[in-house]
């Protein structure tokens, strides 16, 4: 049985005797077959101790470029942030690129510094172009393995996609739009910050079709544009407004929230249902306030901690995978906010 560890050690870390360590070792006789298999398992357990004690000091560098309003992209930071304090096998260190807004060539420009300089790995959220999918696919050929968060790239050579079960998140917002306004008529605003945002074209499918069996009265508005930017958003409903017509409900995808607020309040409206998405400091205080109905929630951290978990895998530095699945949807209600939890930051 081959082995680099001390007698003694084995002995330990199995609970046996020395001299019966010695006697399976050199394959000696009057030793049963369990305290072979015992001998056996405490090679195995010291050889897992011994990479993860080597794994502790792998210091690995991960990429987080994100598209996205600063009151989201901010809760993708802390995500990570709280997070990183509990991975126990290797010394994570994330490096930032967050922008309200990135053209494609911009996150162009990016993904093709961090293939120069090198990284273990990068969490994108970007959107669905033909360029941006190339380069993502230049990434994973050069060895860097590309983790999509909230929108995915899913005709690339992506690892995986972490994030919200974006078309359960549109049909549960169309329930939730038809328990309030049931067999009622009226418009429904359908709102996305861009078109390019593949995970919002998701929810806006699933949302139209499953309307359209729950409520095939309604007629909807649908509108993208504004990045989830108040103003931007502002100025690109108050030019696709249908000023005769009611919004009886929202269906905001892409955020903005304040911003449509305000906007449907300057024209007397307001909807008898608004669904927004992401629990970040501007819904909390809207739901607070029952300025939003219900905010479709998603654990950032969960989502982060799969990110890392593949990354991780990729470097075979984990086999756990469990925790990378898309998440399920959570519906908050100004009667069910969550607390915020404590960041515990590296």
């Amino acid at each position: 049985m081959t082995h680099r560890f001390p007698i003694k050690e084995i002995a330990r870390q199995a609970g046996l005797g020395t001299a019966t360590i010695d006697r399976v070792l050199n394959n000696r006789v009057h030793v049963s077959a369990q305290t072979r298999q015992r001998v056996t398992a405490a090679i195995q357990e010291l050889e897992a101790q011994e990479a993860q004690l080597a794994a502790r000091g792998r210091r690995l560098f991960f990429d987080f470029v994100v598209e996205a309003p600063t009151r989201f992209s901010r809760e993708v930071k802390a995500a990570a942030e709280a997070v990183l304090p509990h991975i126990g096998t290797a010394v994570c260190r994330p490096r930032f690129l967050l922008q309200d807004k990135m053209p494609e060539a911009e996150v162009l420009k990016a993904l093709e510094r961090i293939q120069k300089r090198g990284s273990h790995g990068l969490c994108l959220k970007a959107r669905d172009t033909e360029k941006i999918r190339a380069a993502v696919n230049r990434l994973v050929a050069a060895g860097i393995p590309v983790i999509t968060l909230v929108t995915d790239l899913p005709t690339t050579d992506r690892r995986a996609y972490v994030g919200l079960d974006n078309a359960g998140a549109g049909r549960t917002a169309a329930y939730l739009i038809y328990k309030t306004l049931g067999t009622q008529r009226g418009q429904v605003l359908a709102s996305r910050s861009h078109g390019a945002f593949l995970g919002e074209e998701e929810r806006e499918q699933a949302f139209l079709q499953a309307l359209r069996s729950y409520c095939p009265q309604l007629t909807v508005l649908t509108t993208e544009g504004g990045g989830g930017l108040g103003f931007e958003t502002s100025r690109m409903l108050e030019q696709s407004l249908d000023h005769s017509a009611a919004i009886r409900a929202v269906y905001s995808m892409g955020g903005g929230n304040r911003a449509i607020l305000q906007t449907l309040a300057e024209r007397g409206q307001r909807p008898d249902v608004y669904v927004a998405h992401d629990l970040d400091q501007e819904n909390r205080a809207l739901l607070q306030a029952g300025q939003l109905d219900y905010v479709l929630h998603h654990d950032l951290q969960h989502d982060i901690a799969g990110a890392f978990n593949q990354f991780l895998a990729h470097h075979r530095l984990t086999t756990d995978l469990d925790n990378s699945r898309a998440s399920t949807v959570q519906v908050l209600t100004p009667a069910n906010i969550p607390m915020r939890q404590p960041l515990t930051r590296p």
